[in-house]
């Protein structure tokens, strides 16, 4: 096996929408879309950077997710994560935490889209495996 490459599908209760939300808040465009009937099958929008995220509408086989999130957590790394954030916001998600600097060398916060997923977006962890453990360490020992 060469190469593996990870391309989420959000399954998304109105998946038109979520294209112009995904658009809008992080720049996609989109790749191609195909429909059955009215139904969004698949849909593939380009990120900046190169990712491809793929979005459907539910039906039977592929559900949405509940109301407060599925299981699954998307993080974006940006060197603008306020600026994402305030996007998001604008365009109807909620946030889950605010973006602030974080003890282990990210700037992050996180945020519910208006289609149950939540995302962090943060830029990259500036410091190393050990150094990240010991920030952890000390700020489960304050909490």
């Amino acid at each position: 096996m060469s190469e593996l490459r990870v391309s989420p599908k959000l399954v998304v209760d109105g998946a038109d929408r979520a294209i112009a939300f995904y658009r809008s808040v992080l720049g996609a465009s989109l790749a191609t879309r195909h429909v059955m009937g009215e139904q969004v099958v698949f849909a593939a929008l380009d990120l900046p950077g190169g990712s491809v995220l793929q979005v459907k509408d539910p039906d039977d086989v592929d559900p949405a997710p509940p109301a407060g999130g599925g299981g699954v957590i998307l993080d974006i790394l940006t060197d603008d994560p306020d600026g994402v954030m305030a996007a998001a916001v604008e365009a109807g998600a909620e946030v889950v935490f605010e973006v602030d600097d974080q003890p282990y060398g990210s700037r992050q916060g996180r945020f519910r889209d208006p289609f149950g997923h939540q995302w962090i977006v943060g830029t990259p962890v500036t410091m190393d495996d050990a150094e990240v453990q010991a920030a952890l360490d000390d700020w489960a020992r304050h909490t």
